[in-house]
């Protein structure tokens, strides 16, 4: 993670724990910021992730995490629709609240181990991310907002994935200490 380091990222990308918790702590005021929620395909990275077929539902959630004002975090949540009916129907009613509302008060939901990765500038997922970050804030999505971390959370046998892309100045922000208290797949 190289240039990770130099950006002071990789604290950010390796911590372990809710995002949102973290990222409130850094600040007065955290706010989630729901660019859209819809069934749409899913992408290669997402269907190997969760372990699932080309086809099927998948119901997406795209946010913005705010705080003070300031976007600091562009993230993707991927669920198979069949999910939504049984152990991840809470995300349906979820609206701005905080997806780690739900993923970290529930014991029975386990996290796979961080996996911190550079997206692709010309990849479909930085373009989705540009796209929606000049609709939700009337600018360009720093040129630098290249990394991400991604992990699979599990609950009864289903699966959501989450990918969270941080903007280069996340990095001057405290994430906390790193505890390596993180639930792990089983």
């Amino acid at each position: 993670m190289g240039i990770a380091d130099r950006w002071g990222l990789r604290a950010w990308l390796r911590a372990p724990g809710s995002l949102s918790k973290r990222l409130a702590a850094t600040g007065r005021r955290y706010e989630v910021r729901v660019l859209r929620q819809t069934v749409a395909p899913l992408r290669p990275q997402e269907r190997a992730a969760l372990g699932l077929p080309a086809r099927g539902l998948t119901v997406v959630r795209e946010v913005m995490l705010y705080v003070d004002g300031a976007p600091l975090v562009w993230a993707r949540s991927a669920v198979h629709g069949h999910a939504l009916a049984g152990p991840w129907k809470a995300l349906k009613g979820l609206g701005s609240r905080p997806l780690g509302h739900l993923l970290y008060d529930d014991p029975r939901i386990h996290r796979s181990e961080l996996q911190p990765r550079r997206v692709t500038r010309h990849g479909a997922t930085h373009r989705q991310m540009q796209r929606q970050w000049r609709e939700a804030t009337g600018t360009e999505a720093p040129a630098l907002m290249q990394w991400s971390r991604n992990s699979v959370f599990t609950r009864h046998g289903q699966q959501l994935r989450v990918m969270e892309m941080f903007v280069p100045e996340v990095a001057s922000r405290d994430p906390g200490p790193l505890r390596r208290k993180t639930r792990s797949r089983r």
